[in-house]
């Protein structure tokens, strides 16, 4: 998959933006259909992590990650359907990252060799997997710029980004298997 350039990245963030509320349910509705299990981790499951933290940063999450599907789309087309995808696909990814991050949860108790090799490898991954690198600057500075108006809205920065970097991270590698399978 290759990295979107400034242009095309601008163009599909304002074609993001300037969706209205009608389209927007459409492209849900049909994001909910043909990818139920992705749908349902990126718009309950991670925002409800986020929420334990602070509200608002769950629902700019959902915000930004709807901008994000909405970029995918409009630059690589639509979306798989999970029925022509392999069936595990989707657990598959999760086993990848589960162990990666409960590393960063510094509460969990793990061996601190583990829990290095962990975030080492998460990191790693990040950097080879995340190819849309200016849509992830992009959604970093917005979850900042949104923090800063509000201070108790500061401790769930860290896991607004890393969610928001997964969600990107399974955008890209879900276009890159079904290429891949095409």
């Amino acid at each position: 998959m290759q990295e979107l350039s400034e242009r095309e990245l601008f163009e599909a963030l304002h074609y993001a933006k300037s969706i209205d509320q009608e389209t927007g349910a459409k492209i849900l509705q049909q994001f909910q259909i043909e990818q139920a299990a992705l749908a349902q981790t990126l718009f309950c499951i991670f925002p409800a992590f986020i929420a334990e933290q602070h509200q608002d940063m769950a629902h700019l999450f959902m915000d930004l990650c709807f901008d994000a599907l909405c970029v995918f789309q409009h630059a690589f087309g639509p979306l798989p359907s999970q029925s022509e995808m392999d069936v595990y696909w989707l657990e598959k990814q999760s086993v990848l990252l589960d162990a990666e991050l409960q590393s960063l949860i510094q509460e969990r108790p793990m061996d601190d060799k583990i829990r290095s090799k962990l975030q080492d490898r998460y990191a790693r991954r990040s950097q080879e997997e995340t190819a849309q690198r200016g849509l992830v600057n992009f959604m970093k500075a917005a979850i900042e710029d949104f923090a800063s108006e509000d201070i108790n809205r500061a401790p769930a920065i860290k896991i607004t980004q890393t969610m928001l970097l997964i969600a990107i991270r399974l955008f890209s590698n879900l276009y890159r298997h079904a290429n891949r399978a095409a």
